[in-house]
């Protein structure tokens, strides 16, 4: 008994005879056939049908997943034997969707592998307690463990870090509350070594209850990038301090003079104290002016002691000391120490201090050599504008802090000089522009960056009179912010 075929089924079929020669098919093959412009019905078998349909009636067995392309479609073959009748049952499929679905799968887990066998970056997937469940094999070169090795490991073990179980910790609550979370980590690699990584992870959640049952993570080695700012830092505190020699040279006279001063009091109380002890058994009432002059100079002798004090704390090279600053006294300070190049200048430094003192949280070194290199900026201009004035007249340089209507504290610098126009106030913070001969054009750019440090900001504007206004500006703190203060011993 032959094959029979139904036209209602929806799948093509054929009937062949040995020699694969067409006998019969149904109204499925003949709409495919006239579909795709085909001359008769065995051109919707694969090419080597005949072959097929003899080894199917030798080996008296179906031949199933052919594959044949027409066009757009592609069918699916099964070649059924039937010996008795000598003829093969060619039944096709319409397999497009499923092919190409196939196919994209293939292309998708090659170029996932191409991607995780090769990134630079270690892609990892951990449990909700933070167990390792798989790894790319970037793992070896970033932790020093092949992915098998980490399997069912817990980051504890393998992030070797004192702040490894806090930033976990806290990580997982946003993970389950966020279902993403970041965080930077210092790591220990397998091979002894120092390493920063920076980890982005995602929750997977559970469809219906929303709970997390996998985490993927992305941990990418930031090391070069943190000791690149480490040095940067590093270099900018040398360099901090380069300009802070550089205008300790600029201020050596005035030192000079302001050190000479109470040593030569020293020295002429110290003379006359020994004068009166030489007569002081014929005339005993001459011992109390020794005591006198010993007493003045013991005043003299600390107020050099604090000349020095003041010049090593200017120079000194180590951390920053962070406290609360008083402006008034900071203001005071910086005035006298550039007192005498005023004087030499023919310039009047007057401190308008504000009546509630002001107070921020600084560096009190770095925030006096920014005033120190305002406070010379503004002499230097007065200095330039007086050719214009009359010949002998002296000019002023007023400093002052106040705390405006918004309540931001400023200290303010301003110069009889000839001023700037808005273009030259926008050029004059940028590194290396200068308008001086001699200048590096660094001094203003450095300023500005300190006073950002403190979280502040240096700005210019024209003032009324004619010269420049430097304005430091300091937001409100806020009530609740805790105030730490970092001291260096006076010994180093």
């Amino acid at each position: 008994m032959g094959f029979s075929l139904s036209n209602v089924d929806p799948q093509p079929g054929l009937i062949l005879d040995g020699d694969a020669g067409f006998l019969r098919g149904n109204l499925a093959a003949e709409e495919l056939r006239l579909a795709n412009s085909l001359s008769g019905p065995l051109d919707l078998l694969p090419p080597n049908a005949p072959s097929l349909v003899k080894a199917a009636l030798e080996q008296s067995r179906a031949i199933e997943h052919v594959e044949a392309r027409i066009n757009n479609t592609i069918l699916m073959w099964t070649f059924i034997p039937c010996p008795e009748t000598g003829e093969v049952l060619a039944r096709g499929r319409d397999a497009t969707e499923d092919v190409r679905t196939h196919e994209q799968a293939i292309r998708s887990n090659r170029l996932y592998r191409l991607i995780t066998e090769n990134t630079t970056d270690l892609i990892s997937r951990h449990t909700p307690d933070g167990r390792f469940i798989d790894a790319t094999p970037a793992s070896w070169r970033l932790l020093g463990y092949w992915p098998e090795e980490l399997r069912g490991k817990p980051l504890e073990e393998i992030f070797h870090s004192d702040s490894t179980t806090r930033q976990l910790r806290e990580s997982h609550i946003h993970l389950r509350d966020d279902g993403y979370a970041t965080m930077t980590l210092g790591i220990t690699h397998r091979d002894g070594s120092k390493r920063w990584f920076e980890i982005a992870s995602r929750a997977i959640r559970e469809t219906y209850t929303g709970a997390v049952v996998e985490v993927v993570s992305v941990s990418r080695d930031i090391t070069a990038r943190v000791e690149s700012e480490e040095n940067s830092r590093k270099l900018a505190d040398e360099l901090a301090r380069t300009a802070r020699l550089a205008a300790l040279g600029e201020l050596a006279s005035s030192i000079a003079h302001e050190m000479n001063q109470p040593l030569a009091t020293i020295v002429n109380f110290a003379s006359a104290s020994q004068r009166y002890l030489q007569s002081a058994a014929t005339n005993p009432e001459h011992l109390e002016r020794v005591s006198d002059g010993l007493k003045k100079t013991i005043h003299h002798a600390n107020r050099a002691s604090e000349v020095i004090k003041r010049l090593r704390g200017f120079l000194r090279k180590g951390r920053k000391r962070t406290e609360t600053v008083s402006l008034n006294q900071t203001l005071t300070n910086v005035a006298r120490l550039c007192q005498w190049d005023a004087e030499k200048n023919d310039v009047d430094i007057i401190c308008s201090p504000a009546a509630c003192d002001p107070t921020i949280t600084a560096d009190p070194v770095l925030l006096e050599q920014v005033l120190i290199n305002l406070i010379r900026n503004g002499i230097e201009a007065n200095v330039e504008a007086r050719p214009t004035q009359a010949c002998g007249a002296r000019t002023r340089l007023i400093l002052s802090t106040a705390i405006n209507h918004e309540t931001e504290t400023l200290i303010e610098v301003t110069d009889e000089g000839p001023g700037l126009d808005e273009q030259g106030i926008r050029q004059m913070f940028q590194p290396f522009y200068t308008s001086k001969p001699h200048g590096l054009g660094l001094g203003l750019s450095m300023s500005r960056s300190i006073i950002e440090g403190f979280g502040g900001f240096l700005d210019a504007q024209p003032d009324p009179a004619g010269g420049l206004r430097l304005i430091c500006r300091f937001p409100k703190k806020p009530a609740n912010k805790r105030i730490t203060s970092t001291e260096i011993s006076p010994y180093e």
